[in-house]
């Protein structure tokens, strides 16, 4: 696993051990950021289910800002500060030890809202609008903010109506939607 472009390209990943962690493929990885290429620059950026940090840090190396990484594993939070040290992106990243309703609320109380979140749960996982409906009582959320959601090949998120699907993409086994938020969202 590595960052495939930017300020990082080339540079390889450290990566949790065992099944809990499936890292995005290279490829489907290339294509995700060719559709997101236009929302990166200066981008606030949530990994709410971060694992290695490979896609938060894939961001930060094409050209945004900072971003909020998020995972409840000890071991993927071990690899994400690893990665993070790697690639010398400290001053731009927070990385959160704790479940996905922990590190929302964490997040809101410290006053943070992200353009582009990355929403990559484990398959077994369904409660996808309890997550979209959280961020956006907890106003984590910029006006128009970007949610990439990644998810096992015959599953339909069935998301709040705020949330606006813009595009679609199946590679095989894996699908990856793309909503537009169309809450107000300012604070």
């Amino acid at each position: 696993m590595r960052i495939i472009a930017g300020t990082a390209r080339g540079t390889q990943l450290f990566a949790p051990k065992g099944m809990e962690t499936r890292p995005t493929r290279d490829q489907v990885k290339e294509s995700l950021f060719n559709i997101l290429q236009s929302e990166l620059s200066g981008a606030t950026v949530l990994d709410l289910f971060a694992g290695s940090g490979a896609l938060a840090l894939e961001a930060l190396s094409r050209g945004a800002a900072a971003a909020a990484l998020v995972d409840q594993d000890r071991e993927a939070v071990q690899c994400i500060s690893r990665n993070v040290e790697k690639l010398r992106f400290g001053d731009r990243t927070t990385v959160l030890h704790c479940d996905w309703q922990q590190g929302v609320s964490r997040l809101s109380a410290d006053g943070k809202q992200f353009d582009l979140v990355f929403l990559d749960p484990p398959y077994r996982m369904k409660e996808l609008a309890d997550i979209c409906l959280s961020m956006e009582t907890r106003r984590l959320l910029l006006p128009d903010a970007m949610l990439v959601l990644e998810h096992i090949s015959g599953f339909t998120p069935a998301l709040p109506p705020t949330f606006e699907l813009v595009k679609e993409r199946d590679y095989r086994d894996t699908v990856i939607h793309f909503f537009r938020w169309k809450g107000e969202g300012t604070r």
